[in-house]
């Protein structure tokens, strides 16, 4: 690792330090630039809002992923299992109507 950065950069360094502009800055540039800046904050899309947001609420990314995570794995696992009882009993019922469609004195018992 070179620990003496500042020695390699010192020509660099002395030609930056001497450089001067001569040019001279356009009419109302600091208008046009501040006005520059205004219209690209405008265009930001509303989602950069919600996420700078959700940045100062939620400051340790992994620890959001991994809320999110757990709420996804219980919502689709809750979202199984009820989905399984309630195609049990469809199923059930679906065959029992069919037996009863077959067999008319199934359909008279299972009105009893």
């Amino acid at each position: 690792m070179n620990m003496r950065p500042r020695e390699k950069d010192e020509p660099l360094s002395k030609v930056l330090r001497e450089w001067n502009v001569a040019s001279p800055v356009p009419p109302r540039f600091q208008e046009q630039v501040w006005s520059q800046l205004a219209r690209s904050e405008a265009k930001a899309p509303r989602w950069s809002e919600f996420l700078s947001w959700l940045d100062g609420v939620l400051p340790r990314r992994a620890l959001a992923a991994s809320y999110l995570v757990v709420l996804l794995g219980t919502g689709v696992g809750t979202g199984y299992w009820r989905g399984q009882s309630k195609a049990l009993r469809v199923r059930s019922e679906l065959g029992s109507r069919y037996v009863q469609s077959i067999d008319p004195y199934q359909a008279l018992t299972a009105r009893k």
